[in-house]
């Protein structure tokens, strides 16, 4: 069973999540020659104030 974890800062939308996890899903049924059925997506959320690039927390960050 393949297992795929996606690492993101919060702030999409359930739309945007459901079309990542269908893509991801389709396209690794897809390469590994297995059923979607099979396919594990996670994704972990974490909040913008616990989460930096360039030493600049993205809570802080131009939206």
């Amino acid at each position: 069973m393949p297992e795929i974890y996606v690492y993101a800062v919060e702030g999409r939308s359930l739309d945007q999540k459901r079309a990542l996890i269908q893509e991801i899903t389709s396209s690794v049924a897809k390469n590994f020659n297995v059923g979607p059925e099979t396919v594990m997506v996670q994704i972990i959320e974490s909040p913008r104030h616990n989460k930096a690039k360039g030493g600049i927390l993205f809570s802080e960050r131009d939206k």
